[in-house]
């Protein structure tokens, strides 16, 4: 009985220790932030004239072809990429993603009103001031049917499905390494060199390979939806990813930094019922044991 009443007092102050800290550690350092909003819904508004109209891919083609390929590549249309990655992060900062798979990650919605103001959809106008410009130009000088054609076309030439890793690698790998994918070959290494890039954004953007363990799943799916809502001013963009491809994207940093979590999740309620187990029968042993001590 008297283990018991000890265990219950220790129970009680770990309970009040953990309710006193909860909240600052959750609510104040880390506090909530609305859920991902694959509507985009903040730059809807925005581009109703160009969403409520249906797309000619035929002339999205034409007008993409005349546009776009001169800055990026269409790998799967013929259009190579024109620099190799060290001058195409010199001469824009980043390297500009292929286009080929832009309309399989992408929100329509949210490509609609990156063509027509890539600053503002990407929320990262702030880096732009005093004579800066963002790399890729604005396009609000088109009539709304051109962006749809656009918007049409980048469906149409879309894979119909991507690996965990291709996701990752059109939507983050251009910034982002993950080392721990390759530790040897490098393959998973940034496109854009370090320098470039730190000039670009600011600072380095981190290695990947452990944000999952760091950050976890629920972060990292509201800050790739939206950087601003967890770091006011960061110079990271909105990528604007469907909820497909996000979930894919951050399914392939669990595959990585967290390979071993489904064998963990199993093993844990077997040890919660081994360690019970033991409990009582130690518990029983030192009452037999110590019966007539007491």
């Amino acid at each position: 009985m008297r283990e018991l009443k000890i265990l219950a007092v220790v129970v009680a102050l770990t309970l009040i220790t953990y309710w006193g800290v909860e909240p600052y550690a959750h609510h104040q350092m880390h506090p909530q932030v609305e859920a991902a909003d694959f509507t985009f819904a903040d730059v809807k508004k925005d581009v109703e004239d160009v969403t409520a109209l249906q797309g000619d891919a035929t002339n999205g083609e034409v007008l993409v072809t005349a546009n776009c390929t001169a800055c990026h590549s269409i790998e799967s249309k013929g259009f190579p990429q024109l620099m190799d990655n060290a001058s195409s992060g010199a001469a824009y900062g980043v390297t500009p993603p292929d286009l080929g798979s832009a309309g399989k990650l992408y929100d329509a919605t949210y490509l609609a009103a990156f063509i027509k103001d890539p600053a503002s959809a990407s929320k990262v106008a702030h880096k732009f001031v005093d004579g800066k410009v963002h790399p890729m130009p604005s396009y609000n000088w088109m009539q709304p049917q051109e962006i749809a054609d656009m918007v049409a076309y980048l469906k149409s030439i879309a894979p119909k499905e991507m690996t965990n890793k291709e996701v990752y690698a059109d939507a983050c790998q251009r910034c982002h390494g993950i080392k721990y994918a390759d530790m040897k070959g490098g393959s998973m290494a940034a496109f854009t060199s370090p320098n470039d890039i730190k000039g670009y954004m600011g600072k380095l953007p981190p290695d990947l390979s452990q944000y999952i363990k760091s950050r976890g799943h629920e972060y990292l799916e509201t800050f790739i939806n939206n950087p601003q809502k967890h770091l006011e001013g960061t110079a990271m963009p909105r990528v604007g990813l469907n909820e497909e491809s996000q979930a894919q994207a951050i399914t392939y940093l669990e595959e990585i930094g967290e390979s071993k979590k489904a064998e963990r999740e199993e093993l844990g309620p077997k040890f919660l019922i081994y360690m019970v187990i033991f409990a009582i029968f130690g518990f029983l042993w030192k009452a037999s044991k110590w019966r007539d001590v007491h």
